[in-house]
């Protein structure tokens, strides 16, 4: 309920002026799309919410620029009486949950790789650190059985606890870093020991991990995939279409050997109908620290090169840096420095065109 004053303008006329801003990525204008809320009108104050498909959205700034823009061309609104507050609902994709999906879990993202090597891992886990920075409730899996490093990378050590659940079912309860929910096989077996499990194993593993587990609730799950295209990865990539995988991030490196593989694992995602999000090269550049020039030790153009060509996004560019390494060294994702970090910059804007993405996939 709006409150007024002799002189003050009416909440029709806020939303009139709203109505000429529109929604810079999905189309349409912010009324129209339900996206204004609370609008309070005290004398000559106006404050409203915007409620944005993601806490993660880029286009903030210029959403509020825009708004700020409408609301004072009204006669008697001061740019100092403006207040808008940003709030932010992830919906599941057509905002239909299907019976398969996992509970709870609006959003399964997976991060795959076409060979070892090229830091997915790495990637996985500073988009996910990213997400949860920007105020999104997020999980992230460790799907690469044979191979676990998400507890390292997280810094955290133990074994899940186990409760019944709502049907009465044991559920393992993730254990929790840096504002994240984790599961990983790295959780329930010795490290100095190898995995040596055959398929069948793996996959009644990774069914357990996507439904035995307390994820909800969660706006993104971020699932760190087994490298290659090989019986494991095709199974898994099966699986989650079977639950609802949103889409699929590939990243490379700059080499145009890697555009090989790369091919190969974007079109294991298109076999099982899985929506490509992007590609993210890492390790494209260096900088050097004492003259600030920049060196393409693996060469330059292949991600973007092929992004063009298969018609997926480039989301991102991630250079070689040392934070980066020791970041995952130490538990402590990159994306967390708070100084001004170029390599953590790089990791929120990547995970913020991640996320805008998905919200133009939740519309379609």
């Amino acid at each position: 309920m709006a409150l007024f004053s002799r002189n003050s303008f009416s909440e029709a006329q806020i939303l009139d002026a709203l109505r000429t801003v529109q929604e810079p990525e999905l189309g349409g204008d912010l009324v129209s799309r339900k996206m204004i809320q609370n609008v309070v009108i005290t004398g000559d104050k106006v404050s409203f919410a915007i409620e944005l498909t993601t806490p993660a959205c880029p286009l903030k700034h210029e959403i509020r620029t825009s708004c700020e823009e409408a609301l004072t061309s009204i006669a008697g609104v001061a740019l100092d009486n403006i207040t808008i507050e940003f709030t932010a609902q992830v919906k599941p994709r057509g905002g239909i949950i299907d019976k398969a999906a996992i509970p709870g879990v609006s959003h399964v993202i997976a991060v795959s790789a076409g060979k070892g090597g090229v830091g997915k891992s790495t990637v996985a886990v500073n988009l996910a650190t990213a997400l949860a920075r920007e105020g999104a409730k997020v999980g992230l899996l460790d799907a690469d059985i044979y191979g676990p490093s998400i507890p390292l990378m997280m810094g955290v050590t133990g074994q899940p606890e186990a409760e019944p659940g709502p049907d009465g079912q044991p559920r393992m309860i993730p254990l929790q870093a840096h504002g994240i929910k984790l599961m990983s096989v790295g959780f329930l077996v010795d490290e100095s020991q190898p995995v040596i499990w055959r398929g069948p194993m793996v996959s009644q593993l990774l069914r357990q991990f996507l439904y035995q587990v307390d994820w909800a609730p969660l706006d993104y799950l971020i699932i760190d995939m087994p490298p290659g295209t090989g019986d494991i990865a095709l199974t898994l990539a099966q699986s989650l279409q079977n639950v609802g995988l949103t889409g699929a991030v590939t990243v490379t490196t700059p080499q145009q050997v890697a555009a090989i593989d790369v091919v190969k694992s974007m079109e294991m995602f298109r076999k099982v109908n899985v929506p490509l999000l992007g590609l993210i090269e890492n390790m494209a550049y260096f900088i050097a620290p004492d003259t600030g020039a920049r060196y393409d030790i693996f060469g330059s153009g292949a991600a973007a090169g092929l992004g063009e060509r298969l018609g997926v996004p480039l989301l991102g560019q991630i250079p070689l840096g040392m934070s980066i390494r020791a970041g995952g060294d130490e538990g402590r994702p990159a994306v967390l420095s708070d100084n001004q970090d170029a390599y953590a910059d790089v990791f929120r804007t990547i995970a913020q065109r991640l996320a805008a993405r998905v919200s133009v996939l939740e519309n379609v």
